[in-house]
């Protein structure tokens, strides 16, 4: 079986410290344990939730309403994935049903029409960009994915930050899998464009979170 990419850009963190344990207890109802859970991983649900929305207001709210879920969850946390990843793809669909609540779309519709010769995939989609990763800061590169339009957005954080399929996406995003991979190869683009016009860029990740 073949075995799943890490995220391209950005690295995840090893395993914490301590957070098996306050899992455990979590699960049989310690308010400590679960505030350990919560202090452990408050800051990456918050980005993650800023780089799918944009908008730090929402995050924040988004970030409260994803351990609230946790709290309701995490006895259905079985270990089969780590407890990361597991809490990423709770997050993740979080936002994606909050989006739909709001009656925005997850896709641009541009890309539901052939693309034109120019715009064209030309390369292999599913592979990282090296263009991307190279000596790119990070900060800069985070600054740079605040500021794309919300439907490349979407894609790219799901597909090279939290390192999904494109049959993944797909599926979550309700569309088909070279909608995802369009997508994808037009958000790079994009990046490229904003990382050489850095004024460009959304001022969102120079705020505090949560």
């Amino acid at each position: 079986m073949q075995t799943k990419p890490t995220a391209g850009l950005f690295k995840r963190n090893p395993p914490i410290a301590g957070e098996a344990e306050a899992i455990e207890l979590a699960k049989n109802g310690d308010a400590d344990a679960f505030s350990r859970l919560y202090a452990l991983h408050k800051r990456r649900v918050y980005t993650l939730c800023l780089r799918m929305l944009g908008n730090v207001s929402e995050a924040e709210d988004m970030t409260q309403e994803a351990f609230l879920h946790l709290y309701r969850k995490l006895g259905s946390f079985r270990g089969e994935s780590a407890f990361s990843t597991w809490l990423h793809r709770l997050t993740v669909n979080l936002v994606l049903m909050h989006l739909r609540k709001k009656g925005l779309s997850l896709v641009s519709l541009e890309e539901t029409i052939n693309p034109s010769e120019e715009d064209a995939p030309k390369r292999d989609f599913g592979s990282r960009d090296q263009q991307l990763a190279g000596s790119v800061d990070r900060v800069t590169l985070e600054r740079a994915v605040a500021s794309l339009p919300p439907g490349y957005r979407m894609v790219f954080v799901l597909h090279d930050v939290e390192g999904f399929e494109h049959n993944e996406i797909a599926s979550m995003l309700e569309c088909s899998t070279g909608n995802s991979k369009s997508q994808l190869h037009k958000a790079r683009l994009k990046l490229r464009e904003l990382l050489r016009n850095p004024e460009q860029f959304a001022p969102e990740l120079g705020k505090e979170g949560v």
